[in-house]
């Protein structure tokens, strides 16, 4: 693929082929709906906005894994990050791949495409966090080539005039 933005085509299985293309603001809706597959509800209007803003940083990447003729089956979020511990790298922030057609080299193709994209800015590391309650998740990115570096704890607090 290219990683700046043209369509790349996709053999997965046998008869089944996706495209991966960068995401549009037209695909919202549909990211929306994925999002909540992935125990994330948020109103098409709501993604709309979040990708819009996305879209426009050079150093984050959405990308989408459609199914011809036009349905989107998947999406991919990556970002180019520089930490202060441990220097820059690319993180998956979100991969999410339509029950529908799960194991069937989706998600495999979408965080291909993501980490050539890392390695045309230059990135030597990838990093991704999975949820330990997402056990299918853990073989899968492991089947990838990641290794388990560590386990951690998430804290949130609400700041700011909503909290």
């Amino acid at each position: 693929m290219n990683p700046i933005g043209a369509v790349a085509h996709f053999r997965t299985d046998p008869g089944f082929a996706i495209q991966v293309r960068r995401a549009t603001p037209a695909d919202a809706a549909r990211l929306a709906a994925l999002s909540a597959e992935l125990g994330y509800p948020a109103s098409a209007e709501v993604l709309a906005q979040r990708l819009g803003d996305l879209l426009g940083h050079e150093d984050q990447i959405v990308l989408v894994a459609e199914e011809p003729p036009a349905e989107v089956v998947g999406w991919v979020h990556g970002a180019d990050q520089q930490l202060l511990e441990s220097g820059r790298r690319c993180e998956l922030l979100g991969l999410v791949v339509d029950s529908r057609v799960r194991g069937r080299g989706v998600g495999r193709r979408l965080v291909a495409a993501v980490e050539e994209w890392a390695v045309a800015r230059g990135l030597e590391q990838m990093a991704v966090r999975s949820n330990v309650a997402r056990s299918e998740s853990h073989p899968f990115y492991e089947r990838l080539g990641y290794a388990r570096v560590k386990t951690q704890h998430a804290y949130r607090k609400r700041v700011g005039p909503s909290a």
